[in-house]
C-alpha cells in the first residue's frame, strides 16, 4: 500500500466510517416518470422503518425526462441488507417494474 492510498483510506474512514452507498439510475418507460416518482415518494414516506438508511435522495436527470437518480447510504453492510429485506423496499421493487424501461443501474460507492 502506498502512502497516498493509506491516506485515502484514513480520510474515507474519518468521514463516514463503514458506510455503504449506492447511486441508482432508474430509466422509466416514456412518459412513465410520474408513476415512478409516485412509487418512490410512497417508499420515502416509510423510511422511518429503516433506521440504518441514513440518506435517500431522489433527483431528476436534467438531460433525460425519463431518468430518475437515487443516492442512498446505509450505516454499514448490515444496514444495506436490512434495507433490501424491509417490507417497504420489497413493496417498491414489486411495484416499479411496470414503470421501468430497463433494469436499475447500480453503482456502489463509499460515501
Amino acid at each position: 500500500m502506498t502512502d497516498e492510498s493509506a491516506g485515502d483510506d484514513q480520510m474515507r474512514g474519518a468521514l463516514l466510517p463503514g458506510r455503504v452507498g449506492l447511486f441508482v439510475r432508474l430509466s422509466a418507460n416514456p412518459g412513465g416518470r410520474t408513476g415512478l416518482l409516485d412509487a418512490l415518494h410512497r417508499y420515502a414516506d416509510r423510511l422511518a422503518s429503516e433506521p440504518n438508511t441514513e440518506a435517500f435522495v431522489i433527483a431528476l436527470d436534467p438531460d433525460d425526462e425519463d431518468v430518475v437518480w437515487l443516492y442512498e447510504w446505509f450505516t454499514d453492510e448490515a444496514g444495506l441488507e436490512a434495507h433490501r429485506l424491509s417490507e417497504p423496499f420489497t413493496e417498491l421493487v414489486t411495484e416499479i417494474p411496470e414503470w421501468l424501461a430497463a433494469p436499475p443501474g447500480l453503482l456502489r460507492i463509499d460515501p
